[in-house]
């Protein structure tokens, strides 16, 4: 099918919106991104980029094979809670390194791409209703202004305001975790930077460099109840932090002890949707699979989906059998990678004779740990 001429209308101009809207865009369509804030800005916050999500990034030229924004990843070092103690060490997948974004620099480096292409990016544009036609959708901006297009894509993350259109209102369920995040400045340069998972009962703590090791990402989870604002923009207290994890030692306390700004929320679950698309609508990254962070594959997921969704428009005729191909697709490995990160958050938090099992595992197999994902990480899209 030829995209040429072809109008799509794209809800969110996150990681997942922009790179979908670049993807139309380099196969011929006309792309216009819906973003509801008055601009393109991000919490500071780093993620991670593994071989899966690289290989799209490389395929719509938004990076080289070696990019100069990221900060490459030489494994993971598991530690315990107490003195930092090395527990084992996880190398780099061999599907590829794993690249460490400041998210910021991410988007910039989509948003560019974008609008070097020829998309459009209107912002402070929020959408409240979306109807169907014959032939088109119609999205209803907040002002009342209607905006009609052939296809239109929900990228607008996992509290979708969309994604009720297709599956009707769900009530998602509170995991009894909530995340800290904070990104500090960083002096110290290793040789083979690495992320360090430190793990205590019913806790764990992921740290890893951003910005040529300028930067240290900070993400701290705990368990409780008493906490369910889901919005990771909200701003928590740095020494409410340290105090909660104040039975970390090693270099999490040291990491912990700089913090000055954190942002914290609470992770909620939802399923992956039972509906992605009705063939004039469909839904894409968390929109459509929200997925906890103990995989660090949100970002991944979504770049995926760009790229399987515009490639389903080029091999299938008509927008409707492209969106239903689209879907078919994504949906089995989606779920997998969404039941695997939700199993991992168990793993991470175990208390009692079963923490220590689990550390004797971890010593013998950690070397060998990331083939145990080499399905997650060795998928390509592109190919």
């Amino acid at each position: 099918m030829k995209l040429q001429g072809l109008k799509f209308n794209v809800i969110g101009g996150g990681i997942g919106g922009l790179a979908s809207a670049l993807a139309l865009r380099q196969r011929g369509a006309q792309v216009t991104v819906l973003e509801q804030a008055p601009a393109l800005s991000e919490v500071g916050a780093g993620l991670q980029i593994s071989a899966n999500g690289f290989a799209v990034l490389r395929a719509l030229g938004v990076v080289e094979d070696v990019p100069e924004d990221a900060q490459i990843s030489h494994g993971t070092i598991i530690r315990d809670y107490r003195e930092g103690r090395v527990i084992s060490r996880i190398p780099a997948p061999d599907a590829g390194p794993t690249y460490y974004y400041h998210r910021a620099d991410l988007l910039d480096l989509l948003h560019r791409a974008a609008t070097d292409a020829g998309v459009e990016i209107r912002l402070g544009a929020r959408v409240v209703q979306v109807h169907e036609h014959p032939t088109e959708a119609e999205l209803v901006l907040d002002t009342g202004e209607s905006l009609r297009c052939d296809c239109a894509i929900a990228a607008d993350g996992g509290r979708s305001a969309i994604r009720p259109i297709l599956n009707g209102a769900e009530t998602p369920q509170f995991t009894n975790q909530v995340a800290w995040r904070a990104v500090i400045p960083w002096a110290i340069s290793e040789l083979m930077p690495c992320a360090s998972l430190t793990m205590g009962p019913g806790r764990h703590v992921v740290t890893y460099p951003l910005r040529d090791q300028q930067l240290m990402n900070v993400v701290a989870i705990e368990e409780r109840s008493d906490w369910q604002e889901e919005s990771w923009r909200l701003r928590g207290d740095p020494d409410e932090l340290r105090t909660r994890f104040a039975d970390f030692g090693g270099n999490v306390r040291d990491i912990l002890s700089d913090v000055t700004e954190t942002h914290l929320w609470a992770l909620f679950l939802r399923p992956v949707a039972e509906n992605w698309q009705n063939g004039q609508l469909a839904l894409l990254g968390d929109a459509a699979h929200p997925t906890l962070p103990f995989m660090a594959q949100g970002a991944c997921l979504a770049l995926e989906d760009a790229w399987v969704l515009a490639q389903s428009f080029e091999e299938q005729y008509g927008v409707a059998q492209a969106l239903a191909a689209y879907e078919s697709r994504r949906l089995t490995r989606t779920k997998k990678v969404v039941a695997t990160a939700g199993s991992n958050a168990r793993n991470f938090h175990l208390r009692g004779p079963m923490r220590l099992a689990a550390q004797v595992a971890l010593k013998a197999i950690g070397p060998r740990l990331s083939k145990r994902y080499e399905w997650i990480y060795a998928y390509d899209a592109t190919a």
